[in-house]
Order: structure tokens, then sequence, then C-alpha cells
């Protein structure tokens, strides 16, 4: 089997303006579909973050990928899997996801691998998740992913969506949108987007938060390096209870070292809610120090960002060894990207704790999966029986979504312009803000 058509498509979604520490997301959010073909005619599809620079990527590869063999062609790619080096420089402290030049690499050997694999997955008629191990779950569990928002529902112009969560920017307003979310998903966890307004207020929303959903609904709150260690101490100390119950403290200072002061001061007094990281450890090179401070003690890891999903399946065997915890992280994404999340999930038997996912906050219009959106059914998804990822293009979806992004005015994502253009014109990104 050999491959002879790589397919590039950069898309746009529609997406509302989340808030977040990093700024304000823009109406569209870019997305970058790509499908493998081989000499038999089956083919395989992969979703990563988009833009110009991820597009040059893959078309830098092109000549070693028509050709290939996809049984192959990410050992010959392999030395693109840890990109370039780890630590500060690395982090996802200071760039957004997918804009990171020194992970460039990776992620584009991790969309390449679940391309692969879902084409050789489809060529013999078995799921992703058998092929790297077989599944060890039928279901994965996912999280609600409520944010602080401003009133829209992404999209511009004629193409303006409708806003099915309203304005959220008090706590009573975020423990609404969490409300719609479990009644819509059932969702049995909830994982909140935190760094926005002053910490008090969103101490105050987690409170609210345990206070309507109970001790039974584990929440966590990450407010993406935001506050000072000091900060960090006082929201911990404050939501012992609230986060101590299943639940986390995720990213809540920037660096390894203030991380650790953070657990330090908490274990001093008898509090032991774990802190977690997608951002301060992004690669296997930052796993030694974190040890050994004591940092982190869950890891959220990304297969898009983490070098594919075999490579998430030896972080899983390593955060094991050193008694980590383990969940995924997500980013604005479609069906493509939340079935390969599901499949790594299934196949990996150290996953502690209820994924992340963005895709309450997609559209239907936008979604590029045959049949439409992938069904979360109970907080979960379930593995289908069809090969591969499970799911197939649907070619007219993905030339709206291709027209969409030759329209609007976005090539990269920029959190920070884009609350400058919208609510304040001096806004900067200041670490740490409180």
């Amino acid at each position: 089997m050999r491959i002879t058509d790589l397919r590039i498509h950069s898309i746009a979604i529609a997406d509302p303006p989340l808030r977040s520490s990093y700024g304000l997301h823009a109406p569209y959010a870019l997305r970058t579909i790509v499908e493998l073909e081989s000499d038999e005619g089956v083919i395989g599809i992969t979703e990563t973050y988009g833009g110009e620079a991820q597009v040059r990527q893959f078309e830098s590869l092109r000549p070693q990928i028509l050709g290939a063999n996809p049984y192959r062609l990410t050992g010959f790619l392999s030395p693109m899997v840890e990109g370039q080096g780890g630590g500060d420089a690395r982090s996802q402290t200071y760039l957004v996801p997918g804009e990171n030049p020194l992970d460039a690499t990776t992620r584009t050997y991790a969309a390449l691998e679940v391309a692969c694999l879902d084409l050789i997955g489809k060529t013999v008629g078995q799921p992703v998740c058998d092929l790297i191990g077989g599944r060890v779950r039928e279901e994965v569990p996912f999280s609600a992913y409520p944010f602080y928002k401003h009133a829209g529902g992404g999209g511009e112009g004629d193409d303006a969506r409708e806003d099915a969560y309203g304005e959220a920017l008090s706590p009573e307003a975020l423990v609404r949108q969490v409300r719609q979310m479990v009644a819509r998903y059932g969702f049995g966890s909830v994982k909140f987007k935190g760094g926005v307004l002053e910490p008090d207020i969103e101490i105050e929303t987690i409170k609210q938060l345990y206070q309507t959903f109970g001790p039974g609904v584990p929440l966590r709150i990450d407010p993406n390096s935001a506050w000072t260690a000091e900060t960090s101490v006082k929201a911990g100390c404050a939501l012992a209870e609230e986060l101590g119950r299943g639940g986390y403290l995720e990213d809540p200072t920037a660096g390894l070292e203030n991380m650790a002061e953070v657990r330090r001061r908490l274990l001093a007094q008898g509090i032991t809610t774990p802190l977690a990281s997608n951002v301060a450890v992004t690669s296997f090179a930052d796993l030694p120090r974190s040890v050994k401070l004591d940092a982190v003690q869950i890891l959220l890891c990304d297969h898009h960002y983490w070098g594919g999903m075999r490579q998430v399946q030896h972080l899983a065997r390593l955060a094991r060894t050193f008694g980590l915890g383990l969940s995924m992280h997500s980013n604005t994404h479609l069906g493509v990207s939340l079935m390969g999340m599901a499949h790594v999930a299934a196949a990996t038997a150290h996953l502690t704790y209820a994924c992340d996912t963005h895709y309450p906050w997609q559209s239907a219009k936008d979604e590029v999966v045959a049949g439409g959106r992938v069904p979360i059914v109970n907080g979960c998804v379930r593995i289908p029986d069809q090969p591969g990822l499970g799911v197939v293009l649907d070619y007219d979806q993905l030339a709206r979504g291709v027209e969409r992004y030759r329209k609007c005015r976005y090539r990269k994502r920029d959190d920070e312009a884009e609350m400058r253009r919208r609510v304040d014109p001096n806004w900067r990104r200041v670490l740490p803000r409180w």
C-alpha cells in the first residue's frame, strides 16, 4: 500500500467570543483537514490546528509523503516528534496553542500519524483504538467546559450564529451556562476557564457551581497562569472543599517553580488539591524537573501537540510510574479531532480524569463529519464499530468550511488582538494579572 495523494483543506468554523487569560476568541477559529489517499482508493483523514503556517508544514513534507507506505511513514518522520526543546520556550504559557513554532513539527507529525492510522484502519477493517493496543473502554468520559463569554454565537455578517448560551460575565450566568451543557450532554464533571475576572469573583463562581451541582460533580478551574503564587494559594485555600472532591487546580500560576511553591504552601496547610497543567508541562523534556519539584500532579495531554496517539500512551505509562494523574486537554475542534481524542483515550488505561472538550461550543453548521455532529451521551463519546476513526468527510460541508476560510480575515489565532478590537483597545496579556 502506498500513499498516492495528499489533500490539505484550510477551513474556518464559527467560534463564540469566549474569554481566557490569553484574551478573546475571534468570530472564527481555523482548522486544517488533511486527507491521505492510498493506491487502493482508501482515504485516511485527520484534523489539526489551522492557519497558513500549518499548511506550509504539510506542504514541505509532500515529497516524503507521496509514495510512502503509511505503515512506515511515521517511522521515517520520527525526528519531528520531539519538536525543539522544552521548558519555558516550548511552554504554552505565553503563546496560544497552535502558534508556538517550537512545537510545529510535533503537531504536524501527530496529524500525519492520525491520518495514517485512519487509513490503515479503514484498509484492514479495524478501529484505530484497536490498532494502537486495543481498547480498554468502550466509551470515553468528557467534561463540561464553561467559559466567561460576551454576547454572540460566533461568525460574522450573514454567517453570524445563534447565541445558544448568552453572555456570561458573572457567577450566576456561568452557572446557567453549565446547567444548559449538563442538560444537553449529560456531563458529570465541570472544567471552568478562569483567569478573566477578579479572583474573588472566580472563586465565588466555583462556590456557586458547587452549591448547584453538589459534591458528586467534580469541579476544576483553569486560570491559564493569570495568578501570582500568592493568589493561587489563596484560591486553593478558599476552594479546598470544592476542588478537593475529585477536582483540581489547573495552571493557576506561570512556571514550574511557582507551581511547586503553590503545592508546598497548600500541603503545609493540609490542602491536598492536586495541581494540573497543560502549559507548564508540554513535552517529555519537562517531566524530570516537574517530578523533582512536585510541581504538577495531573498531566493534561493532547495528542495534537504531544506528538500523536502513541506518544500519549507512552506519557500515560510514565505518569502511572511516577504516580501522576492523566487527562486530556482540548482546543476548538470538530468531530474528526474529537474522535481522535476518543480513540486514544479508549486505548489508554491510565486515564484518571474526564477529558476536556470545546465541542459544545461548535455549531452543526460547521461540522465536516458525514452524518453530522458526533453524539455526546451521558457525558461520553462511544467508540463506533466502523473502522479507522469511525468517521468520514461530508465534502459539501468541507467545501463550505474552505469557502468560509477564504472569505474570513483570519490566518492565525491571536486572542490578544481580538480583545483589543472588541473589548479594550489598550488590552494586553499580562502574567500574572492578579
